[in-house]
């Protein structure tokens, strides 16, 4: 299993495995597959261009993109401090292998390249306890619990807020 930034000339995969992602667990995500079917090649190639403080990185099962995860970063000065993880998936038939692990360990590196990041905040749909215990065995805390937090498809699913506390230097796993 390789792990590593996604570029632009991943936009295709990327795109598909997103889509598939979006219509398997529709309540793991904020967008919906209504919204990012329409995003064109060159938006989504945007999405994944390098930038040193945030990125979406893909784990391949040989050429076969089959898990991603996004961090991104808070642009205000004022909360710079914070990364978000925006979006993590990894193919039914891939999952309990350890991918999900190793991306969001990978990502957890990448904010820790930052010294200005600080913290790694999240979001998970609070049914989604094998999601929960992967964030809290890596060391991520709840810090708030919305009730409601998501309507999708027109049912509301409560929201639990998470925080990873940087250490520079440690490791995350």
């Amino acid at each position: 299993m390789l792990i590593r930034r996604l570029t632009p000339a991943d936009a295709t995969s990327f795109q598909a495995l997103r889509l598939a992602a979006l219509q398997e667990s529709p309540t793991a995500f904020a967008s919906s597959y209504e919204e990012e079917r329409e995003f064109s090649q060159s938006f989504i190639e945007e999405r994944l261009a390098a930038k040193p403080d945030r990125g979406t990185l893909g784990a391949f099962n040989g050429t076969e993109l089959v898990g991603f995860i996004a961090l991104g970063r808070e642009r205000h000065r004022k909360l710079e401090h914070k990364a978000l993880i925006w979006g993590m998936y990894v193919a039914p038939k891939f999952r309990r292998n350890g991918i999900g692990r190793a991306l969001m360990c990978t990502a957890l590196e990448l904010a820790r390249s930052v010294p200005a990041i600080r913290q790694v905040n999240l979001s998970v749909n609070a049914n989604n306890k094998g999601a929960i215990v992967l964030y809290q065995s890596l060391g991520f805390k709840v810090f708030g619990h919305e009730r409601g937090g998501m309507l999708a498809e027109g049912e509301l699913h409560d929201e639990l807020h998470m925080c990873f506390e940087l250490a520079h230097g440690g490791s995350p796993m």
